[in-house]
Parts: C-alpha cells; structure tokens; sequence
C-alpha cells in the first residue's frame, strides 16, 4: 500500500518514531508536531490518506480541537482517525467516540496490538467504501435499466393508444363521423376535466388521471361496431326495439374493452370499461344501461357524456343539423339533452369558451381538409 500514508500527529517526536517505525514498511508515514500543522497535511494529503492517528495533548491545538475540526469536513467519516493517549478513563474514551474517533489506543501502547487496531479500522473503513461503491454502481446500472424500461413502457403506451385510436376511428367512420368527433370529444373531456381539477378538488382530478380519462373517452361508441347499419345509420326516429339494440353499444363496448385487454394497463382499462357502459347515464337516474344517479355516476363517465352531447349537438348526424354552439349550451342548460350535475353544469359554464373555440378550430380543419380533396379529385 506505498501510494497510501499514515499521517502522524504527536507532540513528541519520540513517540512520532515509534508510530512510523511500525507502519513503514507497509505505508508512507508523514508526521505533524501539532494541530495547525497537520490541518496543513490533511488538506493538502487527503485523499492519500489511510489514517490519522491523533495524540490528545498537544500545545497550539489539542487533539479533541483537531478531531472536531476534521468532523466539520467530515473527515472522520471518510478516513479512521485513531486517537492516542494516556488517559485510560472510560469518560475519556466516551469523549473521543463522541467526537468520532475510530478507535483509542492508550499509552504505553504494545506496537503489535496498535498497529493490528490501526490495521482493522482501515480494513473497515476501505470496506465499507467498497461496499458503498458498489451500492453506487449497482444503483447507476438500475436506474439505467429503469431508464430503458420506461421508454420502452412509453413506446408500447404509445403504440397501444395509436391502436385504440385507430379501432376507434374505424367506428367512427363507419358512424360517417369524421375523424373531428374523436378529436374533439377529447379535448372536451380534457377542457372540462382540466376545469373541474381547478374548481372542484372534491372529485379527487390529478393531472395523471386527466390524461387516463381523456385517453380512455376514445372509447366511448367501440360497441357501435356491433350496431347494424339499418339501425346505426337509420335518418328517422328508431323504433323502440332499435333503439335497445342501439343502447347495447354501452355493454358490448364492455365486451370489446375486455377483449383489448392485453393492449392496455389495468387503470386505462377500468376507466374505458367505465366510460364505455354508463357515458349514457343521466344524473337524475333515467340513463342507460344500469340507471345510476348522481354521484353513483363516476366523473370519468360524467366528462364523457357531457362532451358527448355537446359534440351531437353542434355536429351533423344523419338524423339531424348541426346547432349553433350557443343553441347547444342552451339545450344543455335546459335540460334537454338530459340531466347533468350543478357541478358539471358550472364547468360547462366556465368551460364554454374555450369548447367553442375547439369547435370552431376543428370544423375549419375539416372544411380545409375536404376542399383540399375536392381539389385534389378535380385535377386527376
């Protein structure tokens, strides 16, 4: 161990020797007079250092001055420091470990036991930095992997919504509703759950579940996939058998949830499978398919169904003209496109702006988008 020294801090030059020829045939040996001195070699030896061995009664600075001056460096914590005195009294010994002392040696001290103590505190310290950089490195190489993990957890979220999306879409188009009405329902449900986050704290909204609810109101008409198009695209009043044909979409959007399963974590599956069955609710229980009232109604399904209604309304259907964004607020208001919350109605209130304006950005995409095809259709 030559590139490492035992720095030697005694008064009396005498015992100073006796220390160094102990350790110098295994360690570089320095030596300070005093406590001034050695603060001069630690700082500028530091990390050579294999230990301090710190007589107490010295002038200038005593050894309890110097120990408490290296532990404001957290010296002691880095390299042993054994100190060495005469004073054999437990209260003494208490007071250097105190202080944080590795070890005492008493004086007269045997040169075989001092040096085996002086050995075994260097052995324990140089483990326990082994120890903690192997700690070090093991924790590098986990939060690396971790790292990893997760961007490829995000890459499959990514790839599992693009999917969804897709499913979901190919309903839609099949509904002859664009691409817009997906878009726009989950902006709704984000506007208003965003709104609802702010104003209301009772209903538990988190950031993290916004972006769940918002990604799962994709969902919402999977099942119309199962609905006949005599049924699904019929212009007139459904007759009421087609109608409960039609209400079916809300459980066998559950059935296709279930079967997507493996495409999705188990909280973006409860609350699609939640959106897909009570997004036809109404908060004063004349919903479908399972009745539920009022807060039985989760917000998830709340945000939904008012977005839901609110695109209906202000989209073409083939039963039906768009409304005017105002004529749609006001049905809503009135109650004639069933029954919401005070709560959700306040965030609707609050929220209107910004929903119109969504409305009004994503019509004008759509007209740009279907001119540019009509053009595009002229020049061939």
């Amino acid at each position: 161990m030559a590139d490492k020294s035992i720095l030697i801090v005694d008064d009396a030059e005498i015992n100073r020797g006796i220390l160094s020829e102990i350790f110098k045939e295994e360690y570089d040996v320095l030596e300070a007079e005093n406590g001034r001195k050695a603060l001069e070699i630690i700082a500028a030896k530091k990390d050579k250092l294999a230990a301090i061995l710190l007589d107490i009664v010295m002038p200038e600075m005593d050894g309890y001055r110097l120990l408490e001056k290296l532990s404001e460096y957290k010296i002691p914590a880095k390299i042993p420091v054994l100190m060495i005195t005469a004073d054999g009294s437990t209260d003494a010994e208490r007071k250097c470990y105190e202080k944080g002392a590795a070890d005492v040696i008493h004086k007269p001290f045997d040169s075989m036991v001092a040096k085996h103590r002086v050995m075994r505190s260097i052995e324990l310290y140089e483990s326990r930095r082994g120890l903690e950089q192997k700690v070090t490195d093991q924790t590098r190489v986990l939060k690396k992997q971790f790292m990893v993990l997760k961007k490829q957890e995000e890459r499959l979220r990514e790839t599992n919504a693009r999917i969804i999306d897709t499913i979901c879409t190919i309903v839609e188009f099949r509904n002859l509703e664009s691409g817009y009405h997906l878009k726009r329902i989950k902006g709704f449900v984000q506007i208003l759950a965003n709104t609802a986050m702010r104003n209301y704290p009772e209903f538990g909204l988190t950031p993290h579940k916004i972006e769940v609810i918002t990604n799962a109101s994709a969902m919402h008409d999977i099942g119309k996939i199962t609905v006949p198009d005599s049924i699904l695209l019929k212009p007139g009043r459904l007759t009421a058998d087609e109608f409960d044909i039609m209400k079916s979409h809300t459980t066998r959007g559950c059935e296709i949830v279930k079967m997507l399963a493996d495409l999705q974590d188990k909280e973006y599956l409860e609350v699609s499978y939640d959106i897909c069955r009570h997004h036809h609710e109404k908060y004063d229980g004349k919903g479908y398919p399972d009745g539920l009232k009022g807060e039985e109604i989760s917000i998830a399904a709340q945000l939904t169904s008012l977005a839901d209604v609110y695109d209906a309304l202000v989209s073409d259907r083939v039963y039906k003209s768009a409304f005017t964004p105002s004529k749609a607020y006001e049905m809503i208001k009135n109650g004639e496109s069933g029954i919401f919350s005070t709560k959700m109605l306040a965030c609707f209130d609050i929220a209107r702006p910004e929903m119109e304006a969504m409305v009004a950005r994503t019509k004008a995409e759509e007209e740009a988008n279907a001119a540019a095809g009509g053009a595009g259709m002229m020049s061939q």
